[in-house]
């Protein structure tokens, strides 16, 4: 990399990326101005001098990826975008926060705006995925080329991102933090834009603490840089900032880097500059038209645009196009070289599955008996062992309890550096497919989202049901940008037992239920589970998917043995029928299905027709058409019962207004689990009561 000097060009265009960051907020009306204005020299940097990028290919696979962590400041990426020709215009500019057609959002969105890498909303999140972006790049180099010197392979780049205060007050940083140094992710640069002001005023009131000495603890590299003077004037050094990013590179290849630079929010805008209120609201003209003057710029005019200075920073384009005309050289000799990596290359970015994925499920569901009890959580484990060895770009692991909701990969290596080697886990390797988080849901969360979001790789993430309430934003977002993460979630209900009721969900089905795009699958036994994951991933699935699965062992059914492989990518099909119209539907999940079938045996032998309805997954059947739907499911048949042990609340749409719920509406019990169960009334017996009453009042 050459040694940057600041040219009067680009000095000029540091000035217009403020001026048109300020000019937007103005336009719209709202947003966040001050950091946008006062990290343009920062981003102007990065993007015309360190971040490897192609504009005229912005899905171009040899780029290095840059995240914005604090989204709120979304113009500081939108400008630079525009500034180095994405395709953004100065209408676009003008359009932020514009409604539904914007392509300049409060926040940047993925898949919306060109060059956009996530959708980073709410704080932590962005840092935290851009590590997971680091885990992808490496694991998929290992696939790839893992012989190549570091540095010469095409699966080789940098991750880059822009962090604040908030960032590094949300836990999930320093979560994610802690990991990132343990993996050595040495292509991880975070940029701390340290202004010290948040919405509530200065930092110092809630961030007291030395935040590069904390970083040092994890082992990170750390340095600081400040536009803030000995004397207390202040001073956009660009080439100091560029030289202490060269230096961190050259310095530190095997850590994650942070760098804090010391900026004051909205410079140099009169009255706003170092003012909380610049953080969330517009600036209003008079600041405005100061900095405008401040700046050289005609203050009663809006959205100028120095164009001698913009074909300057577009001069980047250029360069962009001479990395990938150098990269695709590297790629082609490697495709030459590798054919069969080329070939496995070629199918996961395609998305498709390898041969032999069906004949593994197939050959595993060979292996059930008809009547063993199993525990859905050891029939997961046994389906990802069996997918894992034909399918390598799968990858994963769990928060600390992978021997528990049964994620541990058979023979597979630890994916971490050769020294993190234990007893329990002797062989570590910088390209291994066993993951493991510590106790860090929300960080998992993350961290498979930006592997999914930074490689052509699948990972997995398992914990218990219940702290998936710890992973709840991470899982919220990789609905939102539509990402196929796949979560195990283990330990399901009531029937956990001894832990006690701060172990057992009994509300989570329903509030996951609630997460637009988000497929729960919660599968009754072997057969259903092994289907399941089939589903998911012939579907070529862009949703990401969790696996609800039972702790306690639950009987391998003859009727899913028949029925599984045509019904549970449909999301609901009928298990067990009757001759003629049916007097009553029981619909069920899970371990709860078992007390459904028992149930319509019991009301055969009473006279009364029960249809048995395994509901896999709502959201798989809501995607079916209506005569699926009406069939499984025919509105003439009023009587109805829905069991399953959570909340009622998603079920009644399916219950009609004579339906009855078999469900639990209260927390957990402390003792055994099976007993907790019939103590809360998951049983056959409630199941033909409830039965029979939905008739009564059908027929009434």
């Amino acid at each position: 990399m050459t040694e940057f000097k600041e040219t009067e060009l680009d000095e000029r265009a540091i000035k217009m990326a403020k001026v048109l960051s300020a000019d937007a907020v103005e336009r719209a009306g709202h947003g966040h101005p001050g950091s946008p204005v006062s990290l343009a020299p920062i981003a102007y940097t990065l993007y015309q001098h360190f971040i490897k990028h192609d504009p005229n290919d912005p899905q171009w696979e040899g780029r290095d990826r840059f995240i914005l962590s604090g989204g709120h400041a979304s113009l500081t990426q939108y400008v630079q975008l525009y500034f180095s020709g994405y395709g953004l215009t100065l209408d676009d500019l003008k359009n932020f926060r514009g409604g539904a057609d914007t392509r300049t959002p409060g926040h940047p969105e993925y898949g919306l705006t060109p060059g956009i890498e996530m959708t980073t909303g709410p704080l932590g999140q962005g840092v935290a995925s851009a590590i997971g972006f680091a885990y992808g790049q490496r694991f998929q180099r290992g696939l790839l080329d893992p012989q190549a010197p570091a540095g010469e392979s095409p699966f080789d780049h940098n991750i880059w991102v822009i962090c604040g205060e908030g960032d590094i007050e949300e836990g999930i940083s320093g979560e994610a933090a802690s990991l990132a140094a343990n993996q050595k992710l040495g292509n991880l640069t975070v940029i701390f834009d340290a202004n010290r002001i948040q919405i509530e005023g200065d930092t110092n009131l809630v961030l007291a603490e030395d935040v590069l000495k904390r970083y040092e603890a994890y082992g990170w590299y750390t340095d600081e840089f400040s536009f803030i003077q000995p004397d207390g004037s202040y001073k956009e050094d660009v080439e100091g900032l560029a030289e202490a990013i060269a230096k961190a590179q050259a310095a530190a290849p095997d850590q994650p880097k942070l760098i804090k630079v010391d900026t004051l929010i909205a410079w140099p805008a009169p009255g706003k500059t170092n003012d909380p209120s610049a953080h969330g609201s517009k600036l209003g003209a008079e600041a405005v038209a100061g900095m405008k003057e401040l700046l050289g710029y005609d203050p009663a005019e809006s959205f100028h645009v120095d164009e001698e200075a913009l074909a300057h920073a577009r001069k980047v384009a250029d360069r962009g196009l001479e990395a990938h005309k150098a990269w695709d050289e590297k790629y082609n000799a490697w495709r030459e070289a590798n054919p069969d990596k080329a070939a496995l290359y070629d199918r996961i970015k395609a998305g498709e599955l390898p041969e032999g994925f069906d004949k593994a499920i197939d050959d595993l569901e060979a292996t059930f008996e008809v009547g063993k009890g199993v525990a859905t959580r050891g029939a997961s484990g046994s389906v990802l062992n069996a997918i894992a060895a034909v399918m390598p770009e799968l990858w994963g692991g769990s928060a600390d309890l992978g021997g528990s909701n049964k994620t541990d990969l058979k023979g597979a290596e630890t994916f971490a550096p050769a020294e993190c080697a234990t007893k329990q886990w002797p062989v570590c390797s910088p390209y291994g497919r066993q993951l493991h988080f510590g106790v860090r849901e929300f960080a998992m969360g993350a961290i498979t989202n930006g592997i999914l979001l930074g490689s052509h790789t699948r990972p997995f993430g398992g914990t218990f049901f219940m702290f998936s309430d710890y992973e709840r934003p991470a899982v919220r977002l990789a609905a939102l940008m539509e990402i196929p993460n796949l979560y195990v979630w283990s330990h399901d209900s009531v029937a956990v037992g001894e832990d006690g009721p701060t172990h057992q969900p009994v509300e989570h089905l329903a509030s996951f239920r609630a997460i637009p795009q988000l497929e729960v699958v919660r599968p009754a036994d072997a057969f259903e589970t092994a289907e399941a994951y089939r589903a998911f991933f012939e579907k070529k699935n862009t949703l990401p998917a969790a696996m609800i699965l039972t702790r306690q062992g639950v009987p391998t059914l003859a009727e899913t043995a028949e029925k599984a492989k045509d019904g549970v990518k449909k999301g609901a099909y009928v298990l067990v029928d009757t001759e003629g119209t049916p007097d009553v539907i029981i619909m069920a999940t899970g371990s709860e299905v078992q007390w459904a079938v028992a149930a319509a045996k019991t009301l055969a032998e009473k006279g009364v027709k029960a249809r048995v309805v395994s509901m896999v997954c709502v959201e798989w059947f809501e995607e079916q058409d209506a005569e699926y739907r009406e069939a499984v499911l025919p509105s003439s048949v009023k009587a109805r019962v829905s069991v399953e042990a959570g909340l009622a609340m998603p079920w009644y749409k399916y219950l009609g207004s004579y339906g009855k719920p078999v469900s639990i509406e209260q927390f957990g019990l402390q003792g055994d689990g099976a007993q907790n169960m019939i103590d809360l009334g998951i049983t056959a017996e409630h199941v033909v009561a409830a039965a029979e009453a939905s008739i009564a009042e059908a027929n009434a």
